[in-house]
């Protein structure tokens, strides 16, 4: 119901918007200098997510894109808007967003007492149409772990560290040299990198996360973390719990690496029965310490190209520019080109692995005796940090937590 919502009036609109929405009047108070008059306010009908992503659709029509939200104060320095000299490493920063399941009801509270954290919520809220402020402070947990809820809401929380991070340590954005997310953590990075508004992000969160809830339903399946011992093979393995799945009766079950997280630790995904072959054959197959993750669905997967259509629908409404920062894909484990690079492979990530662990070497590779720059794990309570302890002992040693 809330993916048909979020979509149903995006492709009637051929018109020029006649007003600035809800969430974008807000965000022009706080970053431009100029003022609106309160007649220009529109009515609180129009912050529904249905009649913004309304006005999304002719967004690329609009010849003066300054409407748009960036997380950057109008007067501050942008990351790579101008040509820079060659800098110490220990002055330049990397920054890093999380994915899915790594927030806890009340881990907010930490960020509320930035003034502008509230602002952001408040917008999030008109674009979302729902609570998702209280809905991060009180729960109901099993709420908050639905991905059509927790997609947006670790969004949010992403924001929210950004403005955490502006007022704590400001030459760590402006200094920024490589962003990065996990997953739907792409988005914040595409918004931290001035590549889509704050307001379009979220849109983006909520539709991706209501149609991957929705390819989630449709069968039994889920994720499982594992060790691969010396000698093991993922591919073998997974061919052998296919066969197994269409035995019991399982049509064209799917089994296959999700995430790449770090060196001998995948992320595998597919049908409940073929995962379950896993676990149960763990010894044989050369696995150890294998984990369940608290999540329905088969992400970055073949069972998520239900969601595609839904997902490109929403993006071909959003206006994407490049790149400030170097801002990595989750697809290819590389740089983002330019803006349609982004609009090619963006989509492509909701059912290809994650190559994470590919993601931070490139990021953190460097010569012997090279010092590694500053890096900030943003709003995931260490979790970010930890795994990059896994790849880089070192450059996790200079990480900091948001």
């Amino acid at each position: 119901m809330l993916l048909r919502t979020l979509l149903r009036r995006g492709a009637e609109v051929s018109s020029l918007p006649q007003k600035i929405g809800w969430s974008r009047y807000v965000l022009l108070r706080r970053y431009a200098t100029e003022n609106l008059e309160e007649s220009q306010k529109p009515s609180e009908s129009e912050a529904k997510v249905t009649e913004l992503l309304n006005d999304a659709a002719s967004f690329n029509e609009m010849g003066d894109p300054s409407w748009q939200t960036s997380p950057y104060p109008q007067t501050a320095a942008i990351p790579g808007q101008e040509e820079r000299i060659r800098q110490d490493p220990t002055e330049a920063s990397i920054v890093m967003f999380p994915g899915q399941g790594t927030i806890k009801v009340g881990h907010v509270t930490e960020y509320l007492r930035f003034p502008r954290v509230k602002e952001i919520f408040e917008i999030a809220n008109e674009v979302l149409s729902y609570d998702v402020l209280k809905l991060l402070q009180k729960g109901p947990k099993e709420k908050l772990n639905r991905s059509e809820f927790n997609q947006t809401a670790t969004l949010a929380l992403s924001l929210a560290a950004i403005e955490r991070l502006w007022e704590e340590r400001p030459r760590a954005v402006n200094n920024c040299r490589a962003v990065a997310g996990y997953s739907v953590g792409e988005l914040a990075a595409l918004v931290f990198s001035g590549c889509i508004s704050m307001e379009d992000g979220l849109r983006l969160a909520a539709v991706r996360g209501a149609a991957m809830q929705a390819a989630s339903d449709a069968a039994p399946q889920g994720m499982l973390s594992l060790y691969c011992k010396a000698g093991s093979n993922i591919a073998e393995a997974c061919e052998e719990a296919k066969s197994y799945a269409m035995n019991i009766g399982v049509s064209e079950p799917v089994c296959s690496i999700a995430i790449y997280l770090h060196p001998q630790t995948k992320i595998l995904a597919g049908h409940q029965q073929a995962l379950e072959y896993i676990e149960q054959n763990s010894v044989k197959l050369g696995f150890r310490h294998l984990r369940k993750l608290p999540l329905s669905g088969a992400f970055h997967t073949e069972l998520m190209k239900p969601a595609l259509k839904s997902f490109r629908k929403a993006l071909d409404k959003v206006d994407i520019e490049k790149p400030r920062v170097k801002t990595f894909s989750n697809v290819t484990g590389k740089p983002y080109y330019d803006a349609e690079d982004i609009r090619k492979q963006l989509p492509k990530q909701i059912y290809r692995p994650v190559k994470w662990e590919q993601i931070l070497h490139e990021i953190f590779s460097r010569d012997q005796g090279i010092e590694f720059p500053r890096s900030f794990d943003m709003a995931s309570a260490g979790i970010m940090r930890a795994i990059l302890s896994k790849i880089n002992a070192k450059a996790a040693a200079s990480c900091f937590t948001i």
